[in-house]
């Protein structure tokens, strides 16, 4: 049975905060608030978490998770980001928007693309998110918490709470979130190519 808490959407409760970090760093898997929605998240090493998140939206092995970054330092150790992309990426951090580059070999072979070598990176613009990430001190593996058949994803953590009791561990909550995944913009190849549209305005990109 998933343990739920619900904190301030601005000011979240420091105590539960370190609570739902502590489980992260024991193994468990959570679902929490961010800018465009809720999301599934576990930490990097969390072998098990990522198979859980893989089959619960039962996603393939070419399924780009993200790592949820609290800061560029943070997102720098785990992408290849030259001049031209990093002032491009900067000037749209933190927001809804998620980076696909190439991955450095902090990234365990796992979470990359398997024939790109590439991962997603972002750094959201939620409180509740970057209090988590602060407290945490590493990146969240991250997938949006979109389920299978469905057009858009869940938006109530009681809900979340309820439908997927037996397969979380930790429901985090904060309020409503929205139901808009980020806009994904792939500079593997160097250029910008959009892959979805979504929260972030994507035209600074086109």
């Amino acid at each position: 049975m998933a343990k739920y808490f619900d904190v301030h959407p601005e000011s979240p409760q420091p105590r539960t905060i370190g609570t739902v970090a502590a489980g992260l760093r024991s193994g468990e898997l959570i679902a929490y608030p961010t800018d465009s929605c809720f999301a599934l998240g576990c930490r990097l090493e969390n072998r098990d978490g990522l198979e859980r998140i893989r089959s619960i939206r039962r996603l393939d092995d070419r399924h780009h998770f993200t790592l949820m970054c609290m800061d560029f330092a943070q997102l720098g150790q785990f992408v290849h980001i030259d001049n031209n992309v990093f002032r491009a990426v900067k000037a749209a951090t933190p927001g809804g928007y998620t980076f696909i580059l190439p991955a450095t070999k902090e990234v365990p072979r796992r979470l990359m693309h398997p024939k790109k070598k590439t991962v997603g990176v972002r750094i959201p613009d939620h409180t509740v998110t970057r209090a988590l990430l602060a407290e945490l001190g590493e990146p969240l593996v991250s997938s949006t918490l979109l389920l299978p058949g469905e057009d858009e994803p869940m938006t109530q953590g009681w809900e979340i709470k309820e439908r997927l009791d037996h397969v979380l561990d930790t429901v985090l909550d904060s309020g409503e979130c929205g139901t808009v995944p980020t806009t994904v913009v792939d500079f593997s190849g160097g250029e910008a190519e959009i892959v979805r549209r979504g929260a972030g305005d994507p035209a600074r990109f086109e």
